[in-house]
């Protein structure tokens, strides 16, 4: 496995003026050594959705590489859109996956069968023109050139080594809260209503 930010130094070498969308934990990592902010598109909390909304954007600016820097968790919120992205054939379109085997923002609960799932394989079969799978950072790094030059749309699968942001809900501490009547009344207390 890889770490993530040596994924993303070693990917800015090679970005060119591509467009960069990462996503999840990918964002903070990616700000840290990105050199062009104004062509990095920082979609937030979208998680499932952004590799839809990525593809719209590789669409609508076909003259832009457009890359994603998506997670397992949130492809397989969505799947199908492999086969949508494998349809629609966008020539600039990178996708690469961090694939850390978990649900890292949530709590670190492992995705079901990880160490299973051929992702550059379900794309390829999906349609995707090419598509690569690294566990090695060295193999990454010398197909870069080639990955970038490739037609889309193009996928890559990358093993990275998690990083958990947040205990599991249940386990999280809890902030205490007021209840419904104690907001009330701190509430009319504020707009000066009497409680009656």
């Amino acid at each position: 496995m890889i770490q993530s930010t040596d994924v993303f130094r070693a990917f800015q070498e090679h970005r060119g003026d591509a467009i960069v969308i990462p996503t999840g934990t990918s964002g903070r990592h990616w700000r840290e050594v990105s050199t062009n902010e104004n062509r990095d598109l920082n979609l937030g909390g979208a998680m499932g959705q952004t590799t839809s909304a990525a593809l719209g954007l590789a669409l609508g600016l076909p003259d832009e590489k457009v890359v994603l820097f998506d997670s397992e968790g949130a492809l397989l919120m969505n799947l199908g859109i492999l086969a949508t992205i494998a349809g629609k054939q966008p020539q600039n379109f990178c996708h690469i996956l961090l694939d850390n085997e978990c649900y890292a923002t949530t709590g670190g609960q492992p995705v079901p069968n990880a160490q299973d799932i051929n992702y550059a394989g379900v794309a390829k079969e999906a349609g995707y023109s090419s598509a690569y799978s690294f566990e090695d950072l060295e193999d990454f790094v010398t197909n870069l050139d080639q990955i970038m030059q490739d037609t889309g749309p193009v996928f890559v699968a990358i093993k990275v080594v998690p990083e958990v942001e947040n205990e599991p809900i249940g386990m999280r501490q809890r902030v205490p809260s007021r209840s419904r009547a104690e907001t009330i009344r701190g509430l009319q207390a504020e707009l000066g209503i009497s409680a009656g």
